[in-house]
């Protein structure tokens, strides 16, 4: 039987939607890739104690530790207290350290798990910050908590840093220091401004060919320190010119959620591993991809990641930094949660029209797990917004 809802558009017209979808079956144990792949994971907001949600949004802590299986049962890294778990958007660094604490105990107990924690320098505020000094510091503390509760840290890029710095210099002298003292090998993460617009000019030099010079040039200083770097400027030609400069065994992580299907392909030469907030959304089919690509079916791959690409670049539309509500709505739409509440009540960042077409896009790309759990849910919100 065919499901359909009403569902609204954007010349206020409200139509009959007919599901097409068919959901991605699960493997019966964590595939194995032959791309390194983390996805960045949310976190669950408890709404009955959630009394001040724009100061300190209340966290379900159990459902957060609870959904880190799901993609760990499909084979993914996780990438932990990352910007898809609202850091300074909602999550503050007393709740990361929670956060954290509570995801590495989890991955003790869970066989094969594996993850990376964000370390940043979000409990310093930016305006606060006088000195590089001041910022250096707060990058010790995160690190050095992340590696006390036997972590390994991703290193966040850093609102006062980009406040402070007056050249690139300036960042040599801060991820040098940070890197000489980290006790494993980190990921960098060079997030553009169109995540964070306190990122701007972030690295230093002259636009992007000045800020590529001065990252490349703190890595080949601290290779031995540096896994690989996340670049998240949503275009794949800046990626690949990172990509093909990067010294040997320093692995370059896609963050670009519009054209990430080609660029883990790659270009038969070098390709991108993966850190991606969208894994956090289409987990199942994302999956099932890099399972294909690791035994060479490329026409596989394509063939279940490539419809997915629409809905991400749905869900990371800009306003770019609110794409999290996304993540978190077909979370709410697949079962991970019990309601679309988010803290901070990001939910409200986006429209009902934005979270019409990405439900009819998930149903496209085969992302909805439980059509008629998602249709229950999707009509609420519609009934919800004013739609009969």
């Amino acid at each position: 039987m065919m499901i359909a809802l009403q569902l609204p558009k954007a010349d206020r017209i409200v139509e009959q939607y007919r599901l097409s979808g068919q959901s991605i079956e699960r493997p019966a144990s964590p595939p194995t890739f032959n791309r390194i792949a983390y996805a960045a994971a949310h976190v669950v907001s408890d709404p009955l104690r959630d009394l001040d949600p724009w100061g300190r949004p209340a966290i379900d802590w159990d459902a957060t530790i609870a959904f880190r299986h799901h993609p760990w049962s499909l084979g993914f890294k996780i990438a932990e207290a990352m910007d898809t778990a609202q850091r300074g958007m909602g999550l503050d660094w007393a709740g990361a350290q929670e956060l954290i604490r509570r995801s590495l105990g989890a991955a003790r107990s869970t066989p094969g798990a594996d993850l990376a924690c964000g370390a940043g320098t979000d409990h310093l505020a930016a305006i606060d910050a006088t000195s590089l000094d001041d910022v250096i510091k707060a990058y010790e503390t995160q690190i050095e908590f992340v590696e006390k509760h036997g972590g390994r840290a991703i290193v966040m890029a850093s609102r006062a840093l980009a406040r402070l710095a007056r050249s690139p210099g300036d960042y040599a002298k801060v991820y040098g220091r940070i890197l000489s003292q980290a006790k494993d090998k980190v990921v960098l993460h060079w997030l553009g401004d169109m995540f964070d617009p306190q990122l701007a000019g972030y690295w230093g030099g002259e636009g992007f060919e000045g800020a590529l010079d001065s990252v490349l040039s703190i890595i080949g200083e601290n290779a031995g320190k540096v896994e690989g770097i996340k670049i998240s400027l949503l275009d794949n030609a800046k990626e690949v010119q990172l990509r093909n400069r990067l010294p040997e065994g320093v692995a370059c992580f896609t963050g670009d959620d519009f054209n990430y299907a080609e660029l883990i392909a790659g270009d038969g030469t070098r390709y991108s591993h993966a850190l991606l907030g969208i894994f956090d959304a289409v987990a199942p089919s994302a999956s099932k991809a890099l399972a294909a690509l690791a035994v060479g079916d490329v026409a596989a791959f394509r063939s279940v990641i490539e419809p997915t690409v629409p809905l991400s670049r749905k869900i990371f539309e800009a306003p770019t930094q609110y794409y999290k509500a996304g993540v978190v709505f077909i979370a709410w739409l697949n079962g991970h949660q019990s309601h679309f509440s988010m803290p901070a009540g990001l939910q409200s960042a986006r429209g009902l029209l934005h979270y019409a077409d990405v439900f009819r896009l998930a149903d496209q790309a085969n992302v909805l797990d439980k059509p008629e759990l998602a249709v229950r849910r999707m009509k609420v919100l519609t009934e919800l917004y004013g739609v009969a």
